[in-house]
């Protein structure tokens, strides 16, 4: 989901730089900021049992943020981490919290925006305990073809929670078709 970036003239921010594979945020930090993507592509990820899980993408114009860390002043239990060079705007907290305060129409807009995260969430945990592998893909491709042609096979692989040969079959068998 993208924000109305109206609010960038109007709050304090920088524009930061991040080579391909960098962590922004590590499991176990605090978030303290904001994040909204410029260029580039950043994932969500955590580690269970040592096996690495994509839980979300972000691409240009999508805001990245672990709003449960960043509103509750809690540590993060996911890594955000760029897929790609990645140019990003950068937001304080404080900064974000004050324009939200004096801001009605854009605190409706976060909290929409935190609910279409939840939403997604819930899709993302019934489509893993309901649909074969083949469903997920299928879907993925459907509702998210950019991510399909642009993020390397291995995310996308662990995003569905399979391995990335599941889905090198799972791909050669729907050329076929």
């Amino acid at each position: 989901m993208t924000l109305d970036t109206s609010f960038i003239r109007e709050v304090p921010h920088i524009t930061k730089r991040y080579p391909a594979r960098s962590k922004i945020l590590n499991a176990g930090e605090f978030a303290k900021h904001l994040f909204i993507i410029k260029s580039g592509a950043a994932r969500m990820w955590f580690n269970k049992d040592g096996k690495d899980c994509t839980l979300q993408f972000f691409l240009e114009g999508e805001p990245i943020c672990l709003y449960e860390s960043l509103l509750r002043d809690e540590s993060s239990e996911f890594t955000l981490e760029t897929i790609e060079p990645t140019e990003v705007l950068v937001f304080c907290k404080e900064d974000i919290l004050e324009y939200i305060a004096s801001n009605p129409m854009f605190k409706d807009e976060i909290m929409q925006s935190i609910i279409g995260k939840m939403v997604n969430y819930v899709h993302l945990f019934l489509s893993m305990q309901i649909h074969t592998p083949e469903q997920r893909y299928a879907e993925l491709v459907k509702n998210r073809p950019d991510i399909i042609h642009r993020i390397p096979q291995r995310y996308i692989a662990s995003f569905l929670g399979i391995t990335s040969v599941s889905l090198s079959r799972i791909r050669s068998r729907k050329q076929i078709l």
